[in-house]
């Protein structure tokens, strides 16, 4: 780990490169944007690994600012940027708050300086967040085509039941283990693998997006098909954390924003991950999916 002595002072970590582990990955019974020839058929150069793989070069970074606290109620809230294709190097960057400050900027970029991410990481839930500033910035939407049977204040179909223990298939959506991300996740940590300061192994922070869309499938957020997706914005947020392998949460979600581009049709999901008991909250996941209009083969011309 380095740190640029610039004003203010910033943190960057090396070079990385990220490893694709979602080239089979599926859904609404088809391939992903992370396969080739989807990639290829929407304009793409390539399949993209996936966005929150990134949110591991920042957890050693972060932490160097907030220590334990960071693990226990840090939120890192991201816009992704520019897509990042596997053998594509990647830094982090985190800029040095002030003395009591607990919000900061973050940013990614590859080897080339082009930029991957823009972020806001933070400390307890005082400060906006940066995805809590573009929501307020969302525009009202007309008409939707794929996503018309979705409303904000829209709940999911009930309280869902997840766990993620070390060997466990994460299922067609995230077609790997635990186990098989840490051989490739870009920063290693024992607190991963062997017990922690909070008992068991806790998940990695990008693991935590998985565990949160683990059984997305059950909320009956009707997404019509074939259409393909990404993730334009995620934001991860621990309120009394971490969360610990093999344990087990429940979860409740609600569409909290829609919105609408040139290209795609997007709604934001809240996601509260909750202890076992469903009685207190210990994590949030803020997700916006944007849909790309051109994926879905009878989206109206004038539309």
């Amino acid at each position: 780990m380095e740190a640029n002595y610039q004003t203010p002072l910033v943190l960057s970590g090396p070079f990385r490169k990220p490893k694709q582990m979602l080239l089979e990955q599926e859904y609404g019974g088809h391939k992903s944007l992370h396969d080739g020839d989807v990639a290829s058929n929407l304009g793409l150069k390539d399949a993209p690994i996936e966005g929150p793989t990134h949110f591991s070069q920042f957890v050693p970074l972060i932490a160097k600012i907030w220590g334990k606290d960071w693990y226990e109620r840090g939120c890192f809230s991201a816009h992704f940027l520019n897509m990042v294709v596997e053998g594509e190097e990647v830094k982090a960057f985190v800029e040095w708050p002030e003395k009591g400050e607990t919000i900061t900027r973050c940013w990614a970029e590859k080897a080339d300086g082009s930029p991957v991410l823009e972020a806001s990481a933070s400390l307890g839930t005082t400060d906006p967040t940066l995805l809590e500033q573009r929501m307020a910035k969302l525009r009202p939407v007309g008409q939707l085509v794929i996503l018309e049977e979705l409303e904000v204040g829209l709940k999911g179909a009930h309280e869902e039941e997840v766990v993620m223990r070390a060997d466990q298939y994460m299922g067609k959506l995230y077609p790997f283990s635990l186990t098989q991300k840490l051989t490739t996740i870009t920063e290693k940590s024992p607190w991963y693998t062997e017990r922690s300061p909070w008992g068991s192994p806790i998940i990695p922070l990008e693991m935590i997006s998985v565990l949160s869309m683990y059984t997305f499938h059950e909320a009956g957020f009707e997404v019509k098909q074939p259409s393909i997706g990404l993730f334009a914005d995620l934001e991860i947020r621990m309120l009394k954390g971490p969360l610990l392998v093999g344990e087990s949460y429940k979860i409740r979600r609600e569409i909290v924003a829609l919105g609408e581009s040139r290209r795609t049709e997007g709604f934001w999901t809240r996601s509260q991950i909750l202890d076992k008991a469903g009685k207190e909250i210990l994590a949030e996941v803020l997700l916006h999916q944007a849909v790309f209009k051109h994926s879905y083969p009878d989206y109206p011309q004038t539309a």
